[in-house]
């Protein structure tokens, strides 16, 4: 006979949050990606707050790019934007066996994917040496559809000096995603004719 598993409650309050804003928005959903199934609502809060606690530390989540973008707020007002965002399909909860686990909705994962490539674009247009740099294989195993979205992000750009970071980035990424390097390399090549 099975037993039945007690999944561990939740309970949802925004403190009466009617809107928040756009930055707000994309500044939770960033903080939200490296949790995305391994944490939930207070592990975020706890990143958006800039909390020293030594899980945070261990797990590297004071390397995340806002942490501590909420540090003068309130720890229940952090949680209860998290939860406004959850209301309002950004973010959504999913049980892994009895634990909640925060997970990206459709309308969240298209804004944290335009906030995600913008940031890896910047990344690429930084690097001055890719042959060894590691961004190929940073790149490799992400997401297709913000793959795709970046690479159409640095062919808009029309810049020319990042071919050398593509030809080192299609060495190690897989057939579909070399072939649209590939090209994007010909489109910025022929900005140079």
């Amino acid at each position: 006979m099975s037993r039945r598993v007690r999944r561990v409650r939740y309970q949802l309050d925004t403190k009466n949050i009617k809107r928040l804003s756009d930055s707000d928005i994309r500044t939770i959903l960033r903080g939200a990606d490296p949790l995305i199934m391994t944490g939930g609502r207070n592990l975020l809060a706890k990143i958006l707050k800039g909390s020293k606690e030594k899980r945070v530390l261990e797990l590297n989540l004071d390397d995340c790019p806002v942490y501590g973008a909420f540090q003068s707020e309130k720890l229940e007002t952090v949680k209860a934007k998290i939860d406004w965002m959850i209301k309002n399909n950004y973010l959504e909860i999913e049980y892994d066996y009895r634990l909640p686990f925060l997970v990206f909705s459709e309308k969240g994962w298209a804004i944290e994917r335009d906030t995600y490539s913008d940031e890896l674009l910047q990344q690429i247009r930084e690097i001055k040496n890719p042959e060894s740099h590691d961004f190929k294989e940073h790149l490799l195993d992400r997401d297709r559809g913000m793959i795709l979205l970046l690479l159409k992000k640095v062919e808009q750009a029309g810049d020319p000096s990042f071919i050398p970071s593509l030809e080192e980035w299609k060495k190690v990424d897989y057939k579909k995603v070399r072939k649209e390097i590939n090209r994007v390399i010909y489109s910025l090549s022929e900005g140079l004719s």
